[in-house]
């Protein structure tokens, strides 16, 4: 993949809607199933035409994660620090899982066999979040210090929840993936900061808002 600015800005925006339904699961049950079966749906997509397809073929699904993203990158000053730490812990655990023979070649017989798997459940199936979860658990957890997630503790002890959060934390390690194929790096998080923020209003301004 040639290196994308725009390819690099949509990862980045996956990466935190990915993020940001952890946090949703996490203390609340209110999430938008659209956003939570497309960002889902992006691990079992190891091949597609154009980057887009990886997310359902449409930008609309990941308005949330741009808004994010622009939140986070641009000028405002509250920033979100759960996203934050949860975003520098995804792109860790991606850089070593990229440097890791082992640990790629488990992921991908793991994710051959979620694709078997899809072709009978659907993506938020309670069978197909244990797989999610599995696969995050047996392929990328064990490369670094695990990620804390925060929430309430009532809801974090249902293993029900556990699955949908480390489901979405390998989603967001499968946008981390395609970040670094379009030539992401943290020297572009420092240094082409503004037109990763302006490819992100750009992206916004095209896109229908559905908060209308």
């Amino acid at each position: 993949m040639q290196p994308s600015i725009t390819t690099q800005t949509m990862a980045l925006a996956a990466i935190c809607q990915a993020l940001t339904l952890v946090k949703a699961v996490a203390k609340t049950t209110d999430v938008d199933q659209h956003e939570l079966d497309t960002i889902l749906s992006s691990v079992a997509i190891l091949e597609a035409e154009t980057p887009e397809d990886i997310y359902g073929g449409s930008l609309t699904t990941l308005q949330t994660g741009y808004k994010v993203l622009l939140q986070q990158l641009g000028d405002n000053p509250n920033k979100d620090v759960e996203v934050t730490r949860y975003a520098v812990a995804v792109l860790a655990l991606e850089k070593r899982l990229s440097k890791s023979g082992s640990n790629m070649a488990a992921l991908g017989k793991r994710l051959q066999q979620l694709a078997r798997q899809l072709e009978h459940f659907s993506i938020s199936d309670d069978t197909m979040l244990a797989s999610l979860a599995d696969i995050y658990i047996e392929c990328i957890s064990t490369l670094g210090t695990r990620i804390q997630v925060a929430g309430q503790p009532e809801l974090l002890k249902q293993t029900h929840v556990q699955h949908k959060v480390r489901a979405l934390l390998l989603a967001a390690v499968r946008a981390a993936v395609l970040w670094r194929q379009a030539g992401g790096s943290r020297l572009h998080l420092l240094f082409k900061r503004k037109q990763l923020v302006h490819e992100a209003k750009q992206t916004l301004n095209r896109l229908p808002d559905t908060d209308t």
